[in-house]
């Protein structure tokens, strides 16, 4: 009961870390990548769909990223929702394809994104810690049910508390990579 319990808590503990991740990957840092747009959401016949599922994204050098639509007829719909983003970009757009030109980014606009990263990375180490409380709720009612021991709790908690840290530890060290990679020039 206690391993399911704290087994369950890691797996969602992991899952808060993987949607930081994909949050951040779409976090530009002066270059071009097609994970800045790839999960922009589009209105496609009435319903929203990531870009990645309606167009083909490439890269063809450093600073352009180049959206090829599998539908012309939807071309606007991705022109408007990139205008609205909070990316910062004007699209370029030819009637076949949509070219994002990716300026350099300026020192103030570094320091905006890393306090942007630094706000998600608190969210997922929120989204951590509200995964310990559950569990520990969860274990504490199982205690009062006469269902685990006192000692049990005991060592569940200090189990749950080493997990919680070295996942914490993990948010830390994603953060670094994302810091470094914003500030380099």
């Amino acid at each position: 009961m206690i391993k399911e319990s704290l087994h369950e808590a890691e797996t969602r503990m992991k899952g808060a870390i993987q949607a930081l991740e994909e949050d951040l990957a779409g976090i530009r840092t002066g270059r071009a990548s097609p994970a800045l747009v790839e999960r922009l959401m589009v209105e496609y016949y009435g319903v929203p769909t990531p870009l990645i599922q309606l167009a083909t994204i490439s890269v063809p050098d450093p600073r352009t990223l180049m959206i090829r639509p599998f539908e012309p007829a939807i071309l606007r719909n991705i022109e408007r929702v990139i205008l609205t983003s909070e990316l910062g970009l004007t699209p370029n757009n030819d009637g076949k394809v949509i070219r994002l030109n990716i300026p350099p980014l300026t020192e103030e606009r570094r320091r905006d994104l890393v306090k942007f990263v630094n706000n998600r990375l608190e969210e997922g180490r929120v989204a951590v810690r509200n995964v310990r409380r559950d569990v520990l709720k969860d274990l504490r009612d199982f205690e009062h049910e006469k269902l685990i021991t006192e000692d049990d709790l005991k060592h569940a908690e200090e189990e749950m508390q080493k997990l919680t840290d070295k996942l914490i530890q993990q948010i830390d060290a994603i953060g670094e990579r994302k810091t470094k990679e914003i500030m380099e020039v």
